[in-house]
């Protein structure tokens, strides 16, 4: 960043100097959308680096697929602030806290059902309240095996050989009956 802004302030005029071409002068017209793209490009690699973290230090104790959904989660909330944090800065002031406050606020009301299903998910990935394998009764279902385990959803199949797909959320309100665990 200290590089692009010495070449916004002091590279250009040096450029024009030599050259004596105007056009190099209107590139600084266009800095502000370069410290953007910059700024997208290394946030980018922060939250990347970040959620690579937290799923190194998760796979050993919770597994594979606990580890890739707390790995999505933190991406998906990084994103999210640094785009608030950008759109924000751009803005600049009271006016950029209000105006990522205000994307804030749509982005977690359009996103209210999936991030529910994900943070119940992650509940149910962490709690463990059953396994794969286990008979349980849940989310009005009677009887069912449990297949697979997953952030939105959880994979079951009926006696009558259906498979069903239980949102993590209605897991998570309402009570688990474990008839019997897998060995």
């Amino acid at each position: 960043m200290g590089v692009l802004q010495w070449f916004f302030t002091q590279g250009l005029s040096m450029l024009y100097e030599a050259t004596k071409l105007g056009g190099f002068l209107t590139l600084k017209d266009y800095a502000v959308y370069v410290y953007i793209i910059v700024l997208l490009v290394l946030g980018w690699m922060i939250v990347n680096a970040v959620a690579s973290l937290f799923y190194a230090m998760t796979l050993p104790k919770y597994g594979k697929s606990t580890a890739a959904a707390v790995r999505s989660m933190i991406r998906i909330l990084g994103i999210g602030g640094l785009l608030a944090g950008i759109a924000g800065g751009v803005a600049g002031g009271a006016a950029g806290v209000a105006l990522g406050g205000f994307i804030g606020l749509v982005v977690g009301f359009a996103t209210q059902n999936v991030l529910s299903q994900a943070v119940a998910g992650m509940f149910i990935l962490l709690a463990r309240p059953f396994k794969i394998g286990d008979v349980v009764d849940i989310a009005g279902e009677s009887e069912v095996t449990v297949e697979d385990i997953g952030s939105m959803f959880t994979v079951v199949k009926r006696r009558d050989g259906l498979t069903v797909l239980i949102p993590s959320s209605m897991i998570v309100a309402q009570k688990i009956v474990i008839r019997s665990r897998a060995s």
